[in-house]
C-alpha cells in the first residue's frame, strides 16, 4: 500500500524506500508511478531515498482536484519534499518535467536539481513542416487530439504504441495495468485536462531556475517533429550552463521505462553532483 499526503482534502499517493539523499520522481499524464518500476529500485540501490509519486488524479491519487495544470503539480512535489525533510531532486516526466521547473524556480530552497524526461516546459505550437516530413509526429499529433477531444482509450493506447518504439519486456501486463486505471471512473477526464493544459507556465519560470537540469529526450519520441531542438530551446531559456541535454537514440517519449539503464547511468552523475551535501 502506498502512503498518502494529504493536501487541501485531496491525496498524493507515493512509495518511499531506501536511505540518504532524497529524489522524488514523477510520472506523466494517464499514467503512474509505476511507471518509474525500474528506476527506483536502480536509485535506491544507489544509495538514495526515493519517493515515486502518483501525481495529482493519477494512479492511486484521489479525483476531484480543482486543477491539473504544471503549476498545480509543481505544488504538490513541493509540498511532499517538504513533507518528508529536502532538499530533493525531482524527477519529472512528460507535464511533470514542466512542474518540477515551476517546483524548482518556486522552492530553491529544497530543490536542487531537476531531470527532465521528454518534458513539456515551453510554451508549443504545431510545426505545419513537421506534420508533412514526420510520419511518427504527425500520427502521434492524431492520436493525442483524439484523446483529448473524444476521452478516447482506444486513441490514448495507439498513442503509447507510438511513444514507445521498442516496448518493455513487461509491456503487455503494463499496458493492461494503464488500461484497467484509465477505465476508472473520472481517469480518462483527468487526462483530458491535462492535455488541455498549456506548459507556459513552465516557460515562465525557465528563467527563474537557479539549480542544475539534466533534460533527457527520446529520438524518437512522437510528440516533436524534432526533439533535439525541443531540448536546445529549453536549455537557451535557462541560465547559461545550467541546463544539460542528452539524447537517447531509439528511445520515444519514456526514457525512463524503455531504456531505464541509459536513464540511471547518466541521472547517477548528476545526482551526486546535486545531492553532495544534502
Amino acid at each position: 500500500m502506498p502512503e498518502a499526503l494529504d493536501i487541501a482534502g485531496n491525496t498524493i499517493a507515493y512509495d518511499l524506500s531506501g536511505e540518504g539523499p532524497l529524489v522524488v520522481l514523477a510520472h506523466g499524464m494517464g499514467d503512474s508511478r509505476h511507471s518509474y518500476r525500474f528506476v527506483a529500485p536502480a536509485l535506491v540501490a544507489a544509495g538514495y531515498r526515493v519517493a515515486n509519486v502518483d501525481i495529482r488524479g493519477c494512479g492511486e491519487s484521489s479525483l476531484g482536484w480543482d486543477g491539473y495544470s504544471r503549476a498545480d503539480i509543481a505544488g504538490d512535489l513541493v509540498a511532499l519534499v517538504r513533507h518528508l525533510g529536502g532538499p530533493a531532486v525531482i524527477m519529472g516526466q512528460s507535464i511533470s518535467g514542466g512542474a518540477a521547473t515551476i517546483a524548482a524556480a518556486t522552492a530553491p530552497d529544497v530543490i536542487t536539481g531537476v531531470v527532465e524526461l521528454a518534458p513539456f516546459t515551453r510554451k508549443q505550437s504545431v510545426a505545419i513542416g513537421g506534420l508533412l516530413r514526420v510520419k511518427r509526429y504527425r500520427a502521434g499529433s492524431l492520436q493525442l487530439g483524439m484523446t483529448m477531444t473524444l476521452g478516447s482509450l482506444s486513441a490514448w493506447k495507439k498513442y503509447l504504441d507510438l511513444a514507445y518504439p521498442t516496448k518493455p519486456a513487461d509491456w503487455a501486463r503494463e499496458l493492461g495495468r494503464i488500461e484497467t486505471r484509465m477505465s476508472e471512473p473520472g481517469r480518462m477526464r483527468v487526462l483530458q485536462a491535462m492535455c488541455r493544459t498549456a506548459p507556459t507556465d513552465a516557460g515562465a519560470q525557465l528563467v527563474n531556475v537557479r539549480c542544475p537540469v539534466l533534460i533527457i529526450q527520446g529520438a524518437l519520441d512522437p510528440d516533436w517533429a524534432d526533439p533535439r531542438a525541443e531540448g536546445e530551446k529549453i536549455v537557451a531559456d535557462l541560465a547559461d550552463g545550467l541546463g544539460e541535454l542528452v539524447i537517447i537514440d531509439g528511445a520515444g517519449h519514456y526514457p525512463h521505462a524503455q531504456t531505464p539503464d541509459q536513464v540511471v547511468a547518466l541521472t547517477l552523475p548528476f545526482l551526486a553532483r546535486t545531492l553532495t551535501n544534502a
